[in-house]
């Protein structure tokens, strides 16, 4: 590989990783019903859940945009969103 390939593959690279899929456009494809799997193909991996009497809430994003997310029997039932575009 020569130093341009080089360089553009880790140019990529960079840009994909800051690539979110916590947008608008992927909050508006969520559905109440659906698996904690289809979230996950919409959103990606989440940062963090938590469990608590049978309720379990995750979270993709960061402190200043996220999506959360709250399943009951991995069925999606509530949805919030801050400050995503």
């Amino acid at each position: 590989m020569n130093l341009k390939t080089s360089v553009a593959l880790v140019a990529l690279l960079i840009g994909l990783s800051g690539c979110s899929k916590v947008t608008a456009e992927n909050y508006a494809k969520l559905q109440t019903g659906m698996s904690s799997a289809e979230v996950n193909a919409i959103l990606g991996s989440p940062r963090s859940c938590d469990e608590a009497l049978g309720f379990r809430s995750c979270q993709w994003g960061d402190e200043q945009s996220n999506v959360t997310a709250r399943f009951v029997a991995d069925k999606l039932v509530l949805l919030s969103a801050k400050n995503i575009r």
